[in-house]
């Protein structure tokens, strides 16, 4: 606020492209000040006594406010400036004159150039104090400035989308163009980047990849749930449920092909989740039961209810038997396992591509981005909102607010389209002294347990696989009953699987699995320092609050008594006597994925014999 002549008046400051500074009062007057501060002037200015008068006694160089006790002092000032030819000026001039230049378009610097940014931002800077000042602009000139710095912020969205894209890209850039097939190169470029919607190229062009489930009521909920083949289902889990070979379709075969419900309620039961976090039991045993209706909507061969009850297995393997367990809260063990449940709820069996493509609603519903994922986890908390399947109705606003943010931030962490990033983001946090944040830990967990499938014994792998591609081949008939284009890897007639496959684990899978390998490790290395530190008077978040099984678990003395392929876990038999824990993660994985992509190669070569004795058997 200054104050001039008894007067208290609040100013604004501008300054034009020349460089010249003015003041902005109550009543609209602009006031040219550049003389108090030294500015050079413009040839043609005219002077204005009055408005160097009002100026001095107004501006201080450093505070740009005046005392009445300096005005003096200011003026004479000024008046020195002003016979030095650099005096005030009307203010109007100035932005008329450069309101002129508005009208010169010839030559300007090319959109996508730098100096088009500073040009098109001193234009537009003209327009706003013109409009200030009430100066007109003739139509024309403002439609065609307007028009010039819009085409320079498209070229700027473009060139960093471009950006992004070659990110992307680069993590595969280093494929040589004839180690993988073309149609591998187009499906790893659209499923894992940003940079394909569709495939445009000449059907010659060789592509690269510069483009590429309180406790369980003990009758009633044992009744309902384990009636039939009780003991078989349960030796079934004890054995094997903590092991990285957990033979998903025999506990299905087991649970009349209710899977998907039998694990969830039993990772539940183990860490008594249900009571420690007042989970309502029948809606939980509701949920469960939506869920498994949600996956079978479609009648999908690999994203159904199996496939969601093998990530849940996955993700709580992977944690549990990398000894992170006490990493987490019971919140945060509950929002991973629902997180996991919902990943792939009601898929429809097609890709985000086909609904892009196909512009169905649900992606015009969420604008083409992330289109299934967003779908999954809204579908889910849409029916949380229903009472009979509201398992997260005795949650306080902060802890449903937490477990959302986890939900959301995994679910959504599983589009394939943000692989490489999630990736990327990872390994800086690797390089970074600081904790990895749980979120982001979790989201990567879900990640890898979704892909995982390559990383298990060829029996089970083979088995995802062969589901995987007739899923693919029914989106291709999809398309080409639509007239879109047939998606990679989508012809019935022309893909080749075992290629296919052989990419999918050396440039996805297995950089995947390395990044979440050693991102357990530094997690596990971090608790290992934190339980060294002298803490008398605080019990251990072990001893009290930790997400460890339940009394109530009847799977509690197997779980405990077992070694599995991962890390072994194993309980302190008292709690004064600590047990070291180990400081690198086991990765059962590894050795699957070398031995399965050495059998794909056999496989592939079998396949392009096959496909050479078609030819010669074709030809007249």
């Amino acid at each position: 606020m200054l104050q001039f002549e008894g007067t208290l008046a609040q100013v604004k400051f501008y300054q034009n492209n020349s460089g010249y500074i003015f003041m902005k009062l109550n009543d609209g007057t602009m006031i040219d000040v550049s003389g108090a501060t030294g500015t050079k002037r413009h040839h043609h200015h005219r002077h204005s006594s009055k408005s160097n008068k009002t100026a001095t006694g107004m501006i201080n160089n450093e505070n740009e406010t005046q005392s009445s006790s300096s005005s003096s002092k200011k003026k004479s000032s000024s008046d020195k400036t002003g016979a030095m030819g650099l005096g005030a000026t009307n203010s109007h001039d100035i932005i008329e004159h450069d309101i002129s230049n508005l009208a010169n378009l010839n030559q300007l610097p090319a959109s996508g150039s730098f100096e088009s940014l500073k040009l098109s931002s001193e234009r537009l800077r003209t327009i706003i104090a013109a409009l200030h000042c009430n100066i007109l602009i003739r139509k024309d000139d403002l439609v065609r400035n307007l028009d010039y710095a819009a085409n320079v912020l498209e070229a700027v969205y473009q060139d960093e989308t471009k950006r992004l894209m070659e990110e992307d890209d680069d993590a595969l850039s280093e494929i040589e163009p004839d180690s993988v097939p073309n149609e591998v190169r187009d499906w790893l470029a659209m499923t894992f980047t940003r940079s394909m919607s569709t495939i445009k190229q000449k059907p010659t062009e060789k592509k690269k990849f510069k483009s590429v489930a309180q406790a369980i009521r003990a009758g009633i909920m044992v009744d309902r749930l384990f009636r039939r083949n009780t003991l078989a289902i349960s030796a079934v889990f004890h054995q094997t449920i903590n092991e990285w070979t957990f033979d998903v379709f025999s506990v299905n075969e087991f649970t009349n092909g209710q899977c998907l419900r039998y694990i969830g309620f039993e990772l539940m039961q183990r860490y008594n989740l249900p009571n420690k976090l007042r989970i309502p039991v029948t809606a939980l045993q509701n949920f469960l039961e939506q869920m498994e209706s949600g996956y079978s909507k479609y009648h999908n061969p690999y994203h159904n209810l199996i496939h969601a009850a093998d990530v849940l297995q996955t993700i709580y393997q992977i944690v549990y038997n990398s000894g992170l367990m006490n990493w987490l809260t019971d919140h945060e063990l509950f929002a991973m396992f629902i997180a996991a449940i919902v990943h792939d709820f009601e898929h429809t069996g097609t890709s985000n591509n086909f609904h892009i493509q196909s512009r169905s609603d649900v992606a015009l519903t969420y604008n083409d981005r992330a289109v299934l994922e967003n779908h999954h986890v809204s579908a889910a908390f849409r029916l949380m909102r229903i009472d009979d399947y509201n398992i997260i109705a005795e949650f306080t606003a902060d802890e449903y607010k937490n477990f959302r943010h986890l939900v959301i931030e995994m679910v959504l962490a599983t589009d394939m389209s943000s692989h490489f990033t999630q990736l990327k983001t990872m390994r800086s946090l690797l390089s970074m002294p600081e904790n990895i944040e749980k979120a982001k830990a979790l989201a990567l967990i879900l990640h890898c347990a979704d892909i995982s499938h390559p990383g298990k014994p060829w029996n089970i792998h083979h088995i995802w696989t062969k589901s995987l591609i007739e899923e693919f081949f029914t989106q291709g008939e999809k398309e080409k009953a639509l007239g879109l284009p047939c998606s990679p890897l989508c012809d019935r007639e022309n893909t080749l699987v075992a290629e296919s496959q052989i990419g999918f684990i050396q440039y996805i899978v297995e950089p995947s699995f390395v990044v979440m390998g050693d991102m357990l490790d530094k997690v596990l290395k971090s608790l290992v320092i934190d339980s060294q530190l002298p803490s008398p008077s605080i019990p251990s978040r072990s001893q009290v609050t930790s997400p460890t099984p339940s009394a109530v678990s009847s799977s509690e003395s197997n779980a405990h008594g077992e070694e599995s392929n991962g890390a072994e876990r194993v309980l302190p038999s008292s709690m004064t006597t600590p047990t070291p824990r180990p400081t690198v993660v086991r990765r059962p994985w590894s050795d699957y994925l070398k031995s399965n992509r050495e059998r794909w190669i056999k496989e592939a070569e079998e396949e392009r014999r096959r496909k050479e004795l078609n030819v010669i058997e074709e030809e007249p």
